[in-house]
């Protein structure tokens, strides 16, 4: 009837833990995915990371190690030519030639972006940089 006006209230636990752990989509609470569930522990209150909702582009380079190699100045020349789309590095692969005494490592580096689906050409051009820029490193791209 058009003559009856009423209001609607409800606050759901849902509700009051989006404010207590910064959560900012209800539905959130509904998902699987790892990365939402993994950051929650029973007994501890913790402020919700975002993650992208965009797939990552996986791509691996491997290269020859000088003596002096340090990993960490690897990673910083990645996170220098990619930046914030670097969401990972990890080193899948070491090998090592008894004939030459090299040792070779592959990484993985996964790139994703918070706010786009990353192109196949842009992180090809961003893999080929960080190719050439390896070089800097006395690192031998194989």
């Amino acid at each position: 009837r058009g003559d009856r006006r009423g209001w609607a209230f409800g606050l759901g636990l849902e509700r009051l833990a989006m404010i207590l752990f910064g959560i900012p989509d209800i539905r959130l609470f509904w998902t699987e995915d790892e990365r939402f569930t993994s950051q929650f522990q029973e007994g501890k209150i913790t402020k919700f990371e975002p993650y992208s909702k965009y797939p990552p582009v996986f791509k691996d380079i491997a290269f020859w190690l000088p003596e002096d190699f340090v990993e960490n100045d690897f990673f910083e020349l990645a996170r220098g030519v990619a930046g914030d789309l670097v969401e990972l590095i990890e080193c899948i692969d070491e090998f090592s030639n008894k004939k030459t005494g090299k040792t070779s490592k592959c990484y993985r580096i996964t790139y994703r972006s918070m706010d786009r689906s990353l192109t196949n050409e842009e992180v090809d051009a961003m893999q080929d940089n960080l190719r050439d820029l390896s070089a800097d490193l006395k690192l031998e791209v194989r």
